[in-house]
């Protein structure tokens, strides 16, 4: 076996396809933080290939391109890309493949600190691959318009009642939240929910239980600062809509570090549902849409929303909004979920 010629290919290999993830995060993404980890990648990789052969004109001499037989050999999809995942699992692939090869050549040439750099890059591939697609799920998540919060004791009429009220005002998500319920009532109620909402394409989203989102095959369950970690409760719901609340804008930047695909923002105003020591206010709207690495993170805004309220919400360029008192505590769910609906159309 020729190794330097093993050496040479995988090194271009390899480098390729760190340029089309690296695109990826730099143009689709705007993942400044993801660029440079696969930048600092591509410059190991470029000085563990330096390593393992240190004359490049040498390495260089065993090209041959012409005669490589593999060039005229193609797999059936190899030029078909149905989407961004696809693109970028087809060159996260190629990488840790060619990071592999390259690790036997160094081997081959007797140059083990060389192996060794290549193992390194190789793990941290894996790594920047999850990373990048837990991205990418966030950028191609829906961004809701009107999310009800859902809690019985809050509620004017029959819990399931201002469910399917809220649904025919606009609601386009439905959140449960029931602190005190026994597991196996909260997931009786949550699949009674997903039943209502889903003919009617609402979202069902689950308060806190990653467990019980997936097992009552709800569409997202969202975490307070307290709760499962993203990371955590990923290894439970898998692709699931998770959701993060946030009061400011370290937490906002964390929780889309860890792949949050929607943030809370809040709150907005004091609020009897949930009292909080600090108001946020529509400024952290504000700041958050500011944020280039923030701005297109779908979110909610919540925290004392009423349509009397709403207006600087929107003002601030909320894009959705949560909900509970209002809907819930009303004799008539729909009428004010319209009435939502309506103020934020019109700023659109």
């Amino acid at each position: 076996m020729n190794a330097l010629r093993l050496l040479d290919a995988n090194a271009n290999r390899a480098r390729e396809a760190l340029r089309v993830l690296e695109d990826l995060a730099r143009f689709l993404l705007n993942r400044a933080d993801l660029v440079e980890r696969l930048k600092s990648l591509r410059h190991a990789m470029t000085h563990a290939v330096t390593a393992a052969a240190p004359d490049a004109l040498l390495r260089l001499a065993r090209r041959d391109t012409p005669g490589d037989v593999g060039t005229t050999i193609d797999a059936p999809d190899e030029y078909v890309r149905a989407d961004a995942h696809a693109l970028l699992h087809a060159n996260a692939a190629r990488l840790t493949e060619a990071l592999r090869a390259l690790e036997e050549a160094a081997k081959l040439l007797a140059r083990p600190d060389a192996a060794r750099s290549f193992e390194h890059a190789r793990y941290g591939a894996y790594s920047l691959e999850q990373a990048l697609l837990l991205a990418l799920g966030s950028a191609s998540r829906r961004q809701w318009s009107l999310c009800v919060l859902l809690t019985e004791r809050l509620c004017a009429r029959p819990w399931l009642d201002v469910a399917r009220a809220a649904i025919d005002g606009g609601a386009d998500a439905i959140q449960l939240r029931e602190k005190d319920l026994a597991d196996r009532e909260l997931l009786d109620r949550a699949r009674t929910l997903v039943a209502l909402a889903h003919p009617r394409s609402v979202a069902v989203v689950l308060n806190d239980r990653p467990d019980l989102a997936r097992l009552a095959q709800a569409d997202a369950v969202h975490l307070g600062q307290s709760d499962l970690s993203v990371h955590d409760a990923r290894r439970i719901v898998g692709s699931m809509i998770v959701g993060v609340s946030t009061t400011n804008l370290d937490q906002a930047r964390r929780a889309r570090l860890d792949g949050a695909d929607y943030l809370g923002l809040g709150p907005m105003y004091p609020t009897t549902t949930k009292p909080k020591d600090h108001i946020a206010g529509p400024a952290f709207v504000r700041d958050v849409l500011a944020d280039p690495d923030l701005a297109a993170v779908p979110h909610l805004a919540i925290g004392g929303i009423t349509p009397s309220t709403i207006a600087p919400a929107v003002a601030a360029g909320a894009r959705g909004v949560a909900v509970s008192q209002c809907v819930c505590g009303s004799t008539d769910p729909a009428a004010v979920c319209a009435s939502l609906r309506a103020a934020l159309i019109h700023a659109e």
